[in-house]
Order: structure tokens, then C-alpha cells, then sequence
């Protein structure tokens, strides 16, 4: 079954391939101004909607084949007009293999770089950032999050004292399952966000009944992680072909259409789906140009998929 750490899966000869084509030539990539923008409420600031993330697409051995091949996907990414990365020092070493592609690339001050704190003290953490910093090769972040609420009434008192010294613009919380959304209602309630990122997916649309609509009302950004379900939605709609309505939308794949999805919601600041494989890097920022779906559309892929 396709999941997302199976887009690890690259070849040398996948890399070749994709060398000689001109991904950066094409008209979608040439003309970012496609893309759709979203307001940061805390400051006003836009951000393109489609970002990437680093989870299992970024673990990988630096100067191997699965590393030239991923500085293609941050090649069509910024070429493309994409902005947001979102990672974390606990993913296997990405940070690191993140960090390194920035500097090669020339990238870094065309990134909304998002990390988090994945910590259960304060020393730990402190510890974890020095880290984080040494590993990204920077000397702040845009955006720090505490890693699915872990430890949080210790942890975003430490990410604010950062954001007061300007070693990062905005702090969040992050989580990524159903089980998480009663907390991070009461925290949403109840502290002073930038942002959250939560999981939301035409077959896990739970996040909309209360933790989206409070977010708007409270002016918090919202990043959307998981939109695939790791890549199992791609299972379910192998052979099938996309809704009747599916072209008028502009979109061609059900990668877009999944994308497609999460930025409807108007609360949705950018999704953040991983990839290994420039093609497809290319497919996902297509989601973000064009027209939205509508409630109806939206409600339609919820009951097909539940």
C-alpha cells in the first residue's frame, strides 16, 4: 500500500530522468503569481497555500541519490512560487538534510521555515533548539511549534520567550490525530496562538466542526498536515477516475483534488504535503491555483470517503 514514506523510493535513474526535463520551464512554474496567497491573521503577512513538509521524505543519507533528487523537489518548490516547509528535529535527521539543501539552493530567504519543540523539559529543550539551529543553518525560524501538544504549559512559555527575542516570528501547537482536537480546542480557548496545524482529509474531516471555525474566529493561521492520510487515500482511489466536476475545478490528479480539499476551508493558511519526487512536487502546487471547491463539493468527498 502507497504511503508517504514509501515516495522514499527513488532511483538514481528517476533522478537522471528528471534532470533532462525542463520542470522549472513549465508555464505553472514560470508564473508563481498563480498561486493563492493567505493572510497571516497575528500579522498580515501572505503565504502561498501549498508547502511542503519533511517527514520521511527528507530522511535520507546527504549526497546520496534520494538527496540530488530531493534538491529537484526544493527546485520546482521555489520555482513554483512555494514558501512553507514545515519539519522537526525528531524526524530522522531532516533538519539537517533540510538545513543543507537550503544553503546549497541559495533558498533560505525565500522560506517560511517551520519547525517545532518535541521536548518533556526545559532543559531539553533548550538543549533541542540549539540543535535545531545548528541543524537548519539558520540563526532563527519563522514559526515554532510544540510537537502534538507535548509537555505545551511548559514548552510555549519557552517558544514565546524565543519569539521575544526574535528568534522566531510566530509560535504554535501542533497535533495530527482525532484525539487530539478536545485539547486543542481548550487551548485554542485559552492562549494566545499564532498558529496551530492539525490534520484534516476528505476522510478525516473532524477538525472542521470546531477547532477550524475557532481558529478563524480567533485569528490563528492553520497549517494542514496529513491531507493523504499518509498516502492511503491513494489506495483507495487507484483505477478510479476523478469526480465529473473534478476539470472545472482545475484539477488533474487526486493529489490536487485531496490539496484541493484542506484549502477550501477558508480557516486553512497552507497545507504541507511531503514528497521525495519532483513530478509530483510539481503535481501538488497545482492544488493551489485555480477555482476552490465548493461546500457542496466538499460535503460530496466527505461522504464518499467515510
Amino acid at each position: 500500500m502507497p504511503t508517504r514514506r514509501s515516495f522514499l523510493a527513488a532511483s538514481a535513474t528517476l533522478v537522471a530522468g528528471l534532470g533532462c526535463l525542463n520542470l522549472p520551464g513549465t508555464a505553472f512554474a514560470q508564473n508563481s503569481s498563480n498561486l493563492l496567497k493567505r493572510k497571516i491573521p497575528a500579522s498580515g503577512e501572505s503565504v502561498t497555500v501549498v508547502g511542503a513538509g519533511t517527514s520521511g521524505s527528507f530522511e535520507v543519507e546527504a549526497d546520496s541519490a534520494q538527496y540530488q533528487q530531493l534538491k529537484q523537489v526544493l527546485k520546482v518548490f521555489f520555482d513554483g512560487g512555494g514558501q512553507v516547509i514545515d519539519t522537526s528535529p525528531n524526524y530522522g535527521g531532516a533538519d539537517a538534510i533540510l538545513g543543507r539543501l537550503l544553503e546549497e539552493g541559495g533558498w533560505r530567504a525565500s522560506t517560511f521555515l517551520a519547525t517545532k519543540i518535541a521536548a518533556d523539559s526545559r532543559a531539553a529543550a533548550e538543549a533541542q533548539w540549539a540543535g535545531t539551529l545548528r541543524s537548519l543553518r539558520t540563526d532563527k525560524v519563522d514559526l515554532l511549534q510544540i510537537h502534538n501538544l507535548r509537555d505545551w504549559q511548559r514548552q510555549l512559555p519557552y517558544a514565546r520567550e524565543l519569539k521575544a527575542q526574535g528568534l522566531t516570528r510566530y509560535v504554535g501547537v501542533t497535533h495530527y490525530v482525532d484525539s487530539g482536537l478536545d485539547e486543542l480546542e481548550r487551548i485554542l480557548r485559552n492562549e494566545a496562538l499564532d498558529f496551530i496545524q492539525i490534520h484534516y482529509s476528505v476522510n478525516s474531516p473532524a477538525a472542521a466542526r470546531t477547532v477550524l471555525p475557532l481558529a478563524q474566529d480567533k485569528g490563528v493561521a492553520v497549517l494542514i498536515n496529513r491531507a493523504f492520510d499518509d498516502g492511503r487515500l491513494f489506495a483507495r482511489v487507484k483505477g478510479q477516475a476523478l469526480p465529473a466536476w473534478a476539470g472545472e475545478a482545475g484539477i488533474g490528479s487526486w493529489a490536487q483534488l485531496f490539496l484541493k480539499f484542506a484549502i477550501s476551508h477558508p480557516a486553512v493558511t497552507a497545507v504541507i504535503p511531503a514528497t521525495s519526487r519532483p513530478d509530483r512536487q510539481l503535481d501538488q502546487l497545482k492544488a493551489g491555483s485555480g477555482p476552490l471547491l465548493s461546500d457542496a463539493q466538499r460535503d460530496q468527498l466527505i461522504k464518499q470517503f467515510a
